[in-house]
């Protein structure tokens, strides 16, 4: 199947076996498809699939046995299923769930991130167009396109995984791939909470507040930890509630037996059929949900969410990109002037500060643990500004010999107007909880 001066010249590369593999790998997969039979391709189910192309590839390595030891025949036969199968060089990469973000800039440079820290990999694709088929294939499992046309896309994978990808005119050096990894089982509060990245007693304030039908908006950074946090929260919506979801790439993961699940389109070839947001938050107020969900409002959906908010879907949430709790309100107000009616100020903030009870930031610390670093609640106006205190922090004091952030959770000692709320709902917490004093987590 290959010749011996094939591999000797590989051989003398710097990166001489893995160069080889590749070589014989891209090699093998072009023999494997002309081998099979594809008449009897559409018979067989996915399982009886892979038996076959596991046979016929190792038939194949088999015939050259001589130039290939047992382990990289087997290496070079579970690429080929992977290449065949699955994302090609990415699938040890999916395999391994200490990996939080797979990051490809071109075919030859890999990154991952694990355990806070980027480190680079010995992963490599063919080539560019090798490339552009991976991200193809995942684009078209979810019935979008990637092209010179449409050359930026938003994916995910069936894990839940999030991807973005943008190829080249756009991406000067190869295609660039951003996987944001999520794991086979959501994190639960009792996670969060083992990692430190909140304590007991802020759960304890949330989970009421969710119970009792509070509006929220989770705040934060890329990559903080906003939908992992929301997705945690899902945990404490009562289970006879029907809950409505919209998000641009579905990664939401909600604990609860009732969702209706909702994704955006992006317009066709033709640049028509595009579903934004805004249109599926509209729809969903027809569909009776009781809470609302909005995976990100990052436009005029903002307007659409207030109303829904004002409007008897309470206990929605959404989550916005800002660095503080106030800055969330003030980026709110632009998403709104987004929608194309021209509202004044005052009356945008009104919707707002009725429409909303609480702010939670999250942030991704040095060291690259997440936290939950301020729970803020709106009190309503004072002339025309939104007024919000604080009711619980983390306070950042340094960092350790490993360059890992330090610090301390506190309740500011303000008591929640939203507490008489919790009480008509049945929840009763305790006035010391929000006493002034440090928080152990």
């Amino acid at each position: 199947m290959f010749s011996r001066a094939q591999a000797n010249g590989h051989n003398g590369q710097a990166a001489g076996g893995d160069e080889r593999l590749l070589q014989y790998k891209k090699e093998l997969h072009q023999q494997l498809i002309a081998s099979m039979d594809l008449s009897a391709i559409g018979t067989m189910s996915e399982e009886e699939l892979r038996l076959e192309v596991r046979r016929a590839a190792e038939e194949l390595c088999r015939l050259s046995s001589d130039l290939l030891s047992l382990s990289e025949r087997e290496r070079l036969v579970n690429e080929v299923l992977d290449e065949t199968f699955g994302l090609g060089p990415l699938e040890p990469l999916l395999r391994d769930p200490t990996i939080t973000d797979i990051l490809v800039n071109g075919p030859k440079m890999v990154y991952i991130e694990r355990g806070g820290r980027l480190e680079r990999v010995n992963v490599a694709f063919n080539d560019e167009r090798h490339l552009l088929q991976i991200v193809q294939r995942i684009a078209g499992r979810i019935g979008r396109r990637v092209d010179e046309t449409t050359p930026m896309v938003d994916a995910r994978l069936p894990d839940g995984s999030r991807v973005n990808a943008i190829i080249p005119p756009l991406a000067l050096d190869g295609t660039l791939v951003s996987i944001r990894r999520f794991g086979a089982k959501p994190f639960m509060m009792a996670d969060l909470i083992a990692k430190k990245a909140i304590t007991a007693e802020m759960v304890q304030f949330l989970s009421a507040c969710i119970k009792a039908r509070v509006n929220m908006i989770v705040s934060g950074g890329t990559g903080s930890g906003k939908t992992t946090l929301l997705n945690a929260m899902s945990a404490y919506i009562p289970l006879d509630e029907r809950v409505a979801t919209i998000e641009d790439a579905a990664e939401l993961r909600l604990q609860q037996p009732h969702v209706a699940r909702m994704e955006t389109r992006p317009p066709n070839i033709e640049g028509v059929g595009e579903v934004t947001t805004r249109d599926l938050v509209r729809n969903a107020l027809r569909m009776r949900p009781d809470r609302i969900i909005v995976g990100e409002c990052r436009g005029p959906e903002a307007l659409d969410m207030l109303q829904a908010m004002n409007t008897g879907h309470e206990g929605s949430m959404t989550t916005i990109h800002a660095n503080d709790t106030r800055d969330a309100l003030s980026r709110l107000e632009m998403m709104v002037g987004m929608a194309g009616f021209d509202l004044p100020i005052w009356i945008i903030r009104r919707q707002a500060a009725s429409a909303l009870q609480l702010v939670v930031q999250v942030a991704r610390l040095l060291g690259g643990a997440r936290k939950i670093i301020k729970i803020s609640e709106i009190t309503g106006m004072e002339g025309d500004v939104i007024s919000m205190h604080d009711l619980f922090g983390y306070k950042q004091t340094g960092v350790d010999e490993a360059g890992n952030a330090q610090g301390y959770f506190f309740a500011s000692g303000l008591r929640p107007k939203c507490l008489e709320r919790l009480e008509t709902c049945g929840i009763r917490l305790p006035v010391e909880m929000f006493e002034r004093r440090m928080l152990t987590g």
